[in-house]
């Protein structure tokens, strides 16, 4: 059964946004929900929640993704990107099969609920990772990265000055075989930003080998150093597809990681 789309407003409460995800989880055996650590903001409690789909076991060790949204409050296209994909995992768990996915789908909840980039105590948390702040959604975010020891790490972002979907890449060096399926995925449904300089950054056929300091990232002392993929899509006002594109892009990561894992393991 295919997940109830909720209405992309940058101001729609992450509890609206989620709620598809929660009653899937309240029926589901592959997909749990934790509310969270919580921090308070302006006298209110706020939390990080946590959805976790366990897939069927392969044989061997799991792989274990953490996947992150809503860094930037006004992106919701990520959020419901997450929900939607994690409602087809649910219904389809072979889809997942040897995965644990650890899906931060509202990383800056009072954003969301404000409609804005930044948290409500000011400034960007995609520029305060590792960086000593103190702001708690970046403490119990960073606490997550380290505890977890993902072996690869996916940012959903959009950009509303770009015309089509695109993304970032970092950390292992296989992360560049993922990366090219993922955007001709997102291809099927949105245009491909082919620009040679994208955000500032030199780009090579929608593909950033770059990226801005303190973005959500593996921790500095993380080895093996996981894969790092952040895609971007363009804002809902702009390419309505892009949460489609999105999902389509995630499936695809996860279909050619199992591949070139099975290709290893043959080696």
């Amino acid at each position: 059964m295919e997940t109830p789309r909720t209405a992309l407003t940058p101001r729609a409460p992450a509890s609206r946004l989620l709620a598809p995800l929660d009653a899937i989880a309240a029926q589901s055996t592959t997909l749990r929900v934790e509310r969270g650590a919580v921090f308070v903001s302006e006298g209110r409690e706020y939390a990080i929640p946590l959805y976790e789909f366990t897939g069927p076991a392969s044989g061997s060790d799991a792989t274990v993704i953490g996947l992150f949204a809503g860094v930037h409050g006004d992106e919701p296209e990520g959020v419901e990107a997450m929900v939607r994909f994690l409602g087809q995992l649910a219904a389809a768990p072979e889809m997942g099969r040897g995965y644990v996915l650890c899906a931060y789908p509202v990383c800056n909840p009072t954003g969301l609920e404000d409609g804005t980039r930044h948290c409500r105590g000011g400034g960007d948390l995609n520029r305060m990772f590792w960086t000593g702040a103190t702001r708690p959604e970046v403490r119990l975010l960073e606490g997550e990265l380290r505890r977890r020891a993902f072996h690869g790490l996916i940012a959903l972002h959009t950009d509303d000055t770009s015309h089509g979907f695109y993304s970032y890449v970092g950390g292992r060096m296989l992360t560049h075989y993922l990366i090219e399926p993922a955007l001709a995925a997102a291809e099927r449904l949105l245009p491909r930003n082919r620009a040679g300089v994208i955000d500032g950054f030199v780009a090579d056929n929608g593909v950033i080998g770059q990226w801005f300091p303190g973005v959500l990232s593996a921790p500095p002392e993380a080895h093996p150093k996981p894969f790092e993929i952040v895609l971007e899509t363009p804002h809902a006002q702009v390419e309505p597809a892009g949460p489609d594109a999105l999902v389509a892009a995630l499936c695809s990561v996860l279909d050619e990681y199992r591949r070139l894992m099975a290709y290893a393991v043959n080696l």
